[in-house]
């Protein structure tokens, strides 16, 4: 039997365009040869944003950040699926709460099977990036429409600097 936030899950969508190839983006967004730039554009939703794991489809990977206290916090994920320079989508199904991974219990029913998609789609140098959240609950709409934006915005700045 569903609770009653399941039917308060919904879809949020942000899109930027960015001047800059697809390749470039893609490296910088995910930080694949250096992971400082993922966490130049991450630090909007926590300063201390990086990840653990690889980005290879079937991976599991953490998405943490430390608190003021030093603590590890963030999501368990999964890649579903990465297709270099067109697609992305990644399945968080747990949280890390002082240090431990937690997969199960009411804190995790926020995220448990909540996606981000990622659609990159490039034209003469000048690519579209589409990010889908799904499946999170009401309560974060307010959140993600603020930080969504700023990050996005973010990582237009570092592609831009960066482009060739």
């Amino acid at each position: 039997m569903l609770n009653n936030d399941f039917y308060k899950m919904h879809r949020l969508q942000y899109t930027i365009k960015i001047n800059a190839p697809v390749n470039k983006i893609y490296d910088l967004m995910l930080g694949i040869s250096n992971k400082s730039t993922y966490e130049q554009w991450t630090a909007i939703f926590n300063p201390t944003s990086t990840y653990e794991g690889n980005w290879n489809k079937g991976s599991k990977m953490l998405f943490v950040g430390f608190d003021e206290k030093g603590n590890k916090g963030g999501m368990v994920s999964e890649i579903v699926e990465n297709i270099t320079n067109k697609y992305m989508s990644i399945r968080h199904y747990g949280l890390i709460k002082s240090n431990m991974e937690i997969t199960s219990g009411p804190e995790v029913e926020k995220w448990a099977n909540g996606f981000e998609n990622y659609t990159f789609q490039e034209n003469n140098d000048v690519t579209d990036i589409s990010v889908e959240l799904v499946s999170l609950t009401e309560d974060l709409t307010e959140y993600m429409n603020d930080s969504w934006p700023k990050a996005l915005y973010k990582l237009k700045e570092l592609c831009e600097e960066n482009a060739p």
